[in-house]
């Protein structure tokens, strides 16, 4: 096999009380090609999301990764290599381009070495790329999922709720670099802000496992990294109280933002939801547009 065709979903880590843990998977994906070619080199095609600056070069992502698989498998063999793009998940928003672009490379990658590594070892690889698991554990593995450390290598469980739910991604125009977001928090917190987060991150796996959505408004609530990235996102408090008073559970940064993500019902009116949360933006100078999703159960797949 010499070319194939990936499917990859945004992700959305944090899941509000879940720094650096939690994280989901969501209905919106980018797809992506990958063909060995005999012509030496890279060659690059994009649609949609980074079509203006994404460029054919080894420290591209989608090529880094692909090549961090092949290059162990196959002993360095140097090959040509064509990547087409569809990008839909928008670029430095919280909903992780990033992690995509990664998990696309090593999955085909080892698609393409007869499935050389499994899932688990890819999460290691991604990790290492990455920096830490939570926006990759979900593009791999589907669902929520919760990840953590061991000893440098990074485990995720994943699990899907008891009943099903609607997330509303609210993306503003103005991106927000990961790097920025991190700097905006404080090297060590509160030990009651701990506690709080940890009832709260609890709260949150709870609810979803056993369908109790009611506790979702307390469960989603954060005091670790919201607070700090607050100033960073146009009108964020009031975007928050908007989704909430439309008929959210609630809101919650997703990822390091600048996407703001509400959950909610099925039953709820989720485009009413969505067009409260924008008018905040506005008022605020800040044009965002939104996408409304439903869980990803798969993760990454060939297509």
């Amino acid at each position: 096999m010499k070319k194939v065709f990936i499917q990859v979903p945004a992700t959305s880590a944090n899941c509000g009380p879940g720094f650096d843990t939690l994280g989901l998977a969501c209905n919106l994906y980018n797809e992506v090609s990958y063909e060995i070619t005999d012509k030496k080199g890279f060659q690059l095609e994009v649609e949609g999301e980074g079509a203006d600056y994404l460029k054919p070069f080894g420290r591209n992502l989608a090529f880094a990764s692909f090549l961090r698989v092949w290059n162990a498998v196959t002993d360095g063999q140097r090959i040509g290599l064509k990547v087409k793009m569809l990008n839909r998940i928008p670029m430095s928003r919280g909903l992780g381009s990033s992690s995509s672009a990664i998990v696309a490379g090593l999955f085909a990658a080892n698609a393409l070495c007869d499935d050389h590594y499994t899932k688990d070892e890819l999460l290691d690889i991604a990790t290492e790329i990455e920096g830490h698991p939570d926006n990759v554990a979900p593009a791999l593995y589907g669902g929520f999922t919760i990840s953590y450390m061991e000893q440098e290598k990074a485990h995720s469980l994943r699990l899907l709720p008891a009943k099903p739910l609607k997330f509303i991604a609210v993306v503003p125009d103005s991106k927000l670099p990961t790097s920025l977001a991190r700097q905006a928090i404080p090297k060590t917190v509160p030990h009651k802000d701990a506690v709080y987060n940890t009832s709260r991150a609890s709260l949150l796996v709870g609810a979803l496992l056993s369908g109790n959505y009611e506790y979702l408004g307390m469960a989603l609530e954060d005091k670790l990294h919201q607070p700090y990235r607050a100033h960073l996102i146009p009108g964020l408090p009031d975007v928050f109280a908007a989704a909430k008073e439309a008929g959210a559970y609630n809101a919650i940064i997703s990822g390091a933002g600048s996407t703001v993500m509400a959950y909610a019902s099925p039953e709820a009116d989720c485009e009413r939801i969505a067009k409260a949360m924008v008018d905040v933006f506005a008022a605020n100078n800040e044009h965002a547009c939104y996408h409304i999703l439903d869980l990803d159960t798969d993760g990454v797949k060939k297509v």
